[in-house]
């Protein structure tokens, strides 16, 4: 990701939201939207984000961040946010982004990457099924 990145990083940004339900009265506000891209830039936050190509154009974001864990002693990978263009589904960008963030996880010391996708998910996770293994979680999650 480069900071000229920013105008067709965007769209695929308000298309991720809108898929899980963030549009319209629900979008997320603007100040959560400029403080992501805000953090992919800096040194002092632990977030970071890949950008897919081709031809010229941006067709896939993963954004990702390393934290500590209770359970092991060095830090683990969280991949946030991941999307494709719709029209290319199917033909690897999603995998080559997720492959991207485990050579970066890798080289940044993790032992581990995982992600959560919604359960009616199916077509996202037909891919996840065969780069990673579904540990049985249910989230939880309470606003405040």
């Amino acid at each position: 990701m480069a900071e000229e990145d920013y105008a067709e990083w965007r769209p695929l940004w308000d298309a991720y939201n809108a898929f899980y339900g963030r549009q319209g009265d629900s979008a997320l506000d603007e100040a959560i939207t400029a403080n992501t891209w805000a953090c992919f830039f800096s040194d002092a936050e632990p977030v970071n984000a890949l950008v897919a190509e081709s031809q010229g154009r941006v067709v896939g974001i993963v954004h990702y961040l390393f934290h500590r864990s209770t359970t092991r002693l060095g830090d683990v990978c969280y991949l946030q946010d991941l999307y494709t263009l719709e029209s290319l589904r199917g033909k690897g960008v999603g995998r080559k982004l997720i492959e991207a963030v485990y050579v970066a996880a890798g080289d940044a010391g993790c032992s581990r990457t995982y992600w959560q996708t919604q359960a009616s998910n199916a077509v996202a996770r037909m891919l996840y099924d065969k780069l990673a293994e579904n540990k049985g979680f249910i989230v939880y999650g309470h606003e405040l």
